[in-house]
C-alpha cells in the first residue's frame, strides 16, 4: 500500500479462494483484511469464466483482473469521476460467480466496505459496488467511493505534474496568480465535463495561492503551496486537496 501511496495508485484487493460465502466474506472484512487505507478496494466474490489455456473450460479466477478493465473502460467511456459499478459496468466474458448474492446478502456487505460483483437478467455480471477499503458506513470517511479517491488521485498527479514549471520562478503574486490561472482552466475544462456536482464554477471548485497558502516561512524554504477543492457528491461540498511545489529556486 506505501507503493500505492506514494505514486497516488490505487490498489485492487482480492479476497482469499477460501472465502466463498457470505459469514468468510464479513469475517475476511471486519477481521481478516490486515491492509486498511484510501487508496484500494475489495471485490467478492471470485468469477467464472472460460479459459483459452484450456479448451476454455470454465475456470474459477480472482476478479481484479476484471475489475481493472472495469475502471478503464469506464475512465475511457465517462471518465474517472464516474463509480465502476451499476447497470454499466458489465464484466465483459463472466458467465458465473463462485456464490451468487442476493440482494439482502447485498445490503449486508455494501455498508462494510465489501464490494459485491452480482448476475443480473439482461445485463449479466455486473459489479454492483464502489467503496473503498474504507468505505464502511461506520467510518463516514470522506474517502468513501472508489468514484472519489481516485478522482482526488487524478487531480493530485495532473497538478502535480502540470505545475512543475514553477521551479525556477520567483515565488511571488505574479507566479501566484498564474498557478491559479492555469489550474482554473484545467479545472473548468473538467466542470464543462460534468466532473463535479453545482451548477456554477463556484458551486464544483475552487483553487487558491495566495500570501495565505504560501507564508513567507515557505517562500523562504523555496515551497509554494496550492489547494485546490471539488464537489463530487454535492455542490459547495468540497474535497480539498494540497499541492505543493518548489519554487523560486537558484538555477545553476
Amino acid at each position: 500500500m506505501t507503493y500505492c501511496k506514494d505514486r497516488r495508485a490505487f490498489l485492487l484487493i482480492d479476497a482469499p479462494p477460501d472465502v466463498r460465502d457470505v459469514p468468510t466474506a464479513v469475517d475476511w472484512k471486519t477481521a481478516g483484511l490486515t491492509v486498511h487505507d484510501t487508496n484500494g478496494a475489495a471485490y467478492f466474490p471470485r468469477l467464472k469464466l472460460p479459459d483459452p489455456t484450456n479448451n476454455f473450460q470454465l475456470r474459477i479466477f480472482a476478479p481484479c483482473g476484471a475489475i481493472a478493465g472495469l475502471y478503464a473502460r469506464t475512465d475511457a467511456a465517462r471518465g474517472v469521476w464516474k463509480a465502476p459499478a451499476g447497470v454499466e459496468a458489465t464484466l465483459a466474458g463472466v458467465q458465473g460467480m463462485v456464490y451468487k448474492l442476493s440482494d439482502p446478502e447485498n445490503g449486508a456487505l455494501n455498508p462494510l466496505g465489501l464490494n459485491c460483483l452480482r448476475i443480473f437478467p439482461i445485463y449479466g455480471a455486473i459489479s454492483w459496488g464502489a467503496r473503498t477499503l474504507v468505505g464502511a458506513d461506520a467510518e463516514a470517511s470522506e474517502w468513501k467511493y472508489v468514484s472519489v479517491r481516485r478522482m482526488a488521485l487524478f487531480l493530485e498527479e495532473s497538478l502535480y505534474r502540470g505545475t512543475q514549471w514553477v521551479v525556477f520562478e520567483p515565488n511571488d503574486e505574479p507566479l501566484w496568480a498564474q498557478i491559479r490561472l492555469n489550474i482554473g482552466a484545467f479545472m473548468q475544462s473538467l466542470f464543462r465535463q460534468s466532473a463535479f456536482q453545482g451548477k456554477s464554477p463556484r458551486e464544483a471548485y475552487f483553487v487558491k495561492c495566495d500570501s495565505e497558502t504560501t507564508t513567507q516561512d515557505d517562500i523562504n524554504r523555496g515551497v509554494v503551496n496550492i489547494l485546490v477543492g471539488f464537489a463530487p457528491l454535492k455542490p459547495a461540498e468540497f474535497v480539498v486537496i494540497k499541492i505543493q511545489q518548489l519554487a523560486g529556486q537558484i538555477e545553476t
